[in-house]
């Protein structure tokens, strides 16, 4: 069971962020820059929530190269870090009656669909070394004819 479920909604240059206890209550929610001080940023406020990183879990919609960085940061760092499919997520939020969309409302969606599926959530989302071959064949082709 974790302790602290964490969404991120990643951008080009920021990504935002909403952390929630295993009972569902908002712990944090915050923006950070997408650089190495934002990431630091990140890791403490998480760590000022949840010293136990086994007990921490992240995920982030695939957005094609932007989340890279941040992934392998928050992997490196013992932070077990999922990417989800975008379309997963997108089906979960229609369930909400909110309509509003923003940045750190999508980071907490992405928080409540880990709460509500911690058991299948590791089936759900793509491994690294997948998302590395996947945008790898992807660059490939681009520049074959």
């Amino acid at each position: 069971m974790y302790s602290l479920l964490v969404g991120i909604d990643v951008s080009k240059d920021f990504f935002a962020t909403a952390g929630i206890n295993s009972e569902g209550k908002e712990s944090f929610s915050r923006s950070y820059s997408m650089d190495s001080n934002g990431f630091d940023d990140l890791l403490k406020t998480i760590t000022s929530h949840c010293e136990d990183l086994s007990k921490v879990i992240v995920a982030m919609e695939s957005t094609g190269c932007y989340h890279i960085n941040l992934f392998s940061f928050l992997t490196c760092q013992g932070v077990r870090t999922m990417v989800v499919n975008p379309l997963l997520i997108a089906n979960f939020a229609k369930l909400s009656l909110r309509k509003t969309k923003t940045d750190k409302k999508d980071a907490m969606t992405i928080a409540r669909f880990l709460m509500d599926h911690d058991e299948e959530v590791s089936h759900l989302s793509l491994s690294q070394d997948h998302q590395d071959l996947r945008d790898l064949s992807r660059e490939r082709d681009r520049f074959v004819i």
